[in-house]
């Protein structure tokens, strides 16, 4: 099992920037620690980053088809990148949004995520710890899918 880990603009300065609102540990202290837990569970991990939304486009085009699924935390781009909502909805994957600070309890224009209505799921606000609830309840999710298909190609036999 493979899962794309994306972040968005911004994130690679995690650590330095507002860290009253982010916390101190910096993007490679998240993605050691997804690393961690991933290796507990034996599911493979590939993490990307960019400021750019297109890069990122570029990314799930080449890296979606052998993915099982994707985490997201698209920064800036989650209140507006119609473009990247359209990539993460044609990858045809899960996708679960993640969002370190709680973009509900700010200013008012981050209320809105265009990621949100294509997501399982959406968590916000716990900090790095979203990214290893996201994790846990992505494998989770692929583990019942591929139950259920098990379940049906049975039926079919």
């Amino acid at each position: 099992m493979k899962i794309l880990i994306i972040n968005g603009p911004n994130l690679g300065a995690l650590g330095r920037r507002e860290p009253e609102i982010y916390g101190h540990l910096t993007l490679a202290d998240i993605e050691q620690r997804l690393r961690e837990r991933a290796g507990e569970v034996g599911v493979d991990v590939a993490f990307f980053q960019s400021n750019h939304e297109g890069a990122i486009i570029d990314y799930l085009e080449a890296e979606a088809p052998g993915a099982d699924g994707i985490i997201i935390n698209g920064g800036a781009l989650t209140h507006y990148g119609l473009s990247l909502r359209d990539a993460l909805e044609w990858c045809n994957r899960p996708v679960v949004e993640v969002h370190i600070s709680n973009i509900h309890a700010r200013e008012q224009f981050r209320h809105r995520s265009v990621i949100s209505a294509i997501a399982r799921g959406v968590i916000v606000g716990l900090g790095w710890r979203g990214y290893i609830l996201a994790l846990e309840g992505l494998i989770d999710i692929l583990h019942e899918e591929q139950s259920e298909q098990s379940r049906q190609k049975m039926t079919l036999e």
